[in-house]
């Protein structure tokens, strides 16, 4: 393991570490695993499909508590580029697409600040005929891709992250 890689992580958890442990609820991670070692990794809350109230148009924090996004690979969405570090993650659904919103706002309990996003994009989003029970995130891995999957009730949106 590289000194960089070993260097970054480090970073990255003493950055964090007060932000992770302020946060509460049960929370839940999905990691992608590059493949020069580097990570991408999103913590969120797994809520309940039927009581979650998502709002069309507006920013969803799952039970309160936006997703976060930990990276030690810098990374691009649409025509964005993400640095490595530590950034909130906030879905944003509609009717068709839902958008997703990557914010470099991490303290715990502030306001959405849409001046505050460093990447905005459109997610593909389809409707499933199996509804999921609670709220599930994953990643897909392929190549420097990192296919974020969001599913909650029937709905299923997805968006690519690329490692530079």
């Amino acid at each position: 393991m590289s000194a960089t890689i070993v260097w970054r992580a480090v970073l990255i958890t003493i950055l964090l570490a007060p932000c992770l442990a302020a946060q509460s609820g049960n929370q839940s991670q999905t990691t992608c695993n590059l493949e020069d070692g580097r990570q991408v990794q999103i913590r969120y809350t797994p809520v309940s499909a039927k009581q979650e109230r998502i709002s069309n148009g507006k920013p969803w924090t799952p039970a309160g508590i936006p997703m976060t996004l930990f990276t030690d690979a810098q990374l691009s969405l649409g025509s964005s580029m993400i640095p490595i570090g530590a950034y909130t993650v906030y879905p944003i659904p509609a009717r068709g697409n839902w958008t997703i919103a990557v914010n470099k706002n991490v303290t715990q309990g502030a306001a959405y600040d849409e001046k505050q996003d460093i990447a905005r994009t459109q997610m593909e989003t389809q409707q499933v005929e199996s509804a999921t029970e609670q709220l599930e995130v994953a990643f897909a891995h392929v190549g420097n891709r990192c296919s974020l999957r969001v599913y909650i009730g029937k709905t299923a949106s997805f968006v690519d992250f690329n490692a530079k």
